[in-house]
């Protein structure tokens, strides 16, 4: 199973980015995918998932800002952040989990190690006053 993702960037307070994730090694569409986050002195936080039958969930505190989107032919994970702030500021994940619904899937992200869950290396995205 890997996971790569792509699309991190430094950018200024207001403007936008979309996070992409290569899947490969697995059904892509038999499991529920999904991005975290990490700060320096933060622990993990679940961000939002999709299932294979595209049922969305974002967490409350992006949830306005943040959509998340796939394409199984190409078996690739979005993550559309819009109206970005300083203390969006993290390392961002991509991670695939088995047997959840979005969700129940996103407080558990990047937490499950295989064969239930697997996460990629990682994109840093810095956010700018």
């Amino acid at each position: 199973v890997q996971l790569v993702e792509s699309g991190g960037d430094s950018v200024q307070h207001g403007e936008s980015l979309t996070l992409s994730c290569a899947a490969s090694g697995f059904p892509f569409n038999l499991r529920c995918m999904g991005w975290f986050r990490q700060t320096p002195g933060q622990g993990l936080e679940g961000l939002a998932a999709i299932d294979s039958d595209d049922t969305t969930s974002v967490a409350d505190f992006v949830k306005d800002r943040f959509a998340i989107s796939q394409d199984n032919a190409k078996k690739t994970l979005y993550l559309e952040m819009n109206n970005l702030k300083p203390e969006d500021t993290a390392m961002y994940y991509c991670a695939a989990v088995a047997h959840l619904r979005p969700e129940t899937a996103i407080p558990v992200l990047g937490q499950l190690g295989p064969p239930v869950g697997y996460s990629g290396q990682g994109t840093q995205v810095t956010v700018s006053s």
